[in-house]
């Protein structure tokens, strides 16, 4: 998308969008940025001597229904952790992405017509990635996630508006795929086999799948901040010492139980395949990326976890893998109306992949345990 000469009328829009936030210099060029399943992303580069990049996004309204609660969220939680971190330094470089207000302070952009822009700083020299390679990377991983959770565990989870009614609420996901299964036709064909084999596995978790939940019931769990999504390639590096410097993606950050978050990490680091492989049969849990993780992690946030907290690492670490599979398998059988999706199989291999991580999980459950134990102290 370059500024000069003929451009697209996507373009021209998106340009347009981008002058309405608080920028410095001119705006260059506008390319696509990331390859998240959610927020159409772009990354805007200017000519400013101070300011050379920011990343414009578009909220995705039809995941994200209170756009406006998504951002007073990411305030929250962006000025906190700056605040604490100008008081408590920690040992290491620290960043967290800046909300960029519009140019009449707001910290989102309405366009009229049921879209909602949002600016945010660009972490410079930074890079990601979608799968771990070696335990060193997988311990700053772990450690980036621990420092977030520490960060926040100070900040009351009422201060924040729970933005995704019935995210990570496993047994949720359970009912959605029950409807959809039964307004689904009689599903035959080429791909039966393998719809088949994520429907049994589903009937294998369904007296399993409400743990946390339970737990969080009876008051063995407390709420806590959560982020929410994790993931690998949401925790940014730098390239030159390659520390992790920042956890992003603060979409999905509310109030909910932090095991989720640790088991989504897990869940995405120890993957060696990673989730978009199409040869799920051969998805493996690693358990030395395992141990890397939980190394970086559990001595971040020792000062608050509970004896209750531990007990339910294991099944957290677990049953997001299921959860996740559920979810893409439901979208499948809903017609893709969620995530993104780049061919018409895409969600069920996805699910597919996920349902075979949790199993494979499950029947490591002893050398998992015993992992956390030793780690623990």
């Amino acid at each position: 998308m370059e500024s000069t000469g003929k451009i697209s009328n996507v373009a021209e829009k998106v340009f347009a969008i981008a002058d309405q936030f608080d920028h410095q210099g001119k705006i260059i060029q506008i390319k696509f940025f990331g390859n998240g399943n959610i927020n159409d992303t772009f990354l805007v580069d200017l000519d400013g001597e101070t300011q050379t990049s920011f990343v414009l996004q578009r909220i995705n309204h039809e995941v994200f229904k209170n756009p406006a609660a998504v951002m007073g969220n990411m305030v929250w939680v962006t000025s906190h952790i700056k605040q604490k971190l100008q008081r408590h330094p920690l040992e290491r470089p620290w960043l967290m992405p800046e909300v960029i207000l519009t140019k009449n302070n707001q910290d989102h952009w309405d366009s009229g017509t049921g879209e909602f822009w949002r600016a945010i700083s660009f972490i410079a020299g930074s890079e990601s990635f979608d799968t771990l390679t070696n335990p060193a990377q997988a311990r700053e991983v772990g450690t980036a996630l621990g420092i977030f959770h520490q960060l926040l565990s100070d900040l009351s989870p009422s201060k924040l508006v729970d933005t995704l009614p019935g995210f990570h609420h496993t047994p949720v996901y359970l009912e959605q795929y029950q409807q959809a299964l039964a307004q689904t036709p009689r599903l035959t064909g080429a791909l039966s086999q393998e719809i088949n084999h994520c429907q049994r596995v589903i009937e294998t978790w369904i007296d399993r799948c409400g743990v946390l939940e339970k737990a969080k019931a009876k008051g063995e769990l407390p709420l806590r901040l959560m982020h929410g999504d994790p993931k690998v390639n949401n925790i940014l590096f730098d390239r030159q010492s390659g520390q992790a410097v920042s956890v992003i993606d603060l979409d999905t950050t509310k109030p909910g139980l932090i095991h989720y978050d640790l088991g989504d990490c897990l869940r995405s680091g120890c993957n060696l395949l990673g989730e978009e492989t199409e040869n799920w049969s051969a998805v493996e849990f690693d358990l030395d990326l395992c141990r890397a993780i939980l190394a970086g992690y559990l001595p971040q946030c020792q000062h608050f976890l509970t004896s209750d907290d531990y007990d339910y690492l294991f099944p957290a670490i677990a049953l997001i893998s299921f959860e996740l599979g559920l979810r893409f398998f439901t979208d499948y059988l809903n017609g893709d109306r969620y995530f993104k999706v780049k061919y018409p199989e895409h969600n069920l291999i996805r699910a597919l992949v996920q349902f075979q991580l949790a199993t494979d999980i499950q029947s490591q459950e002893d050398a998992i345990g015993r992992m956390i134990n030793d780690i623990r102290g």
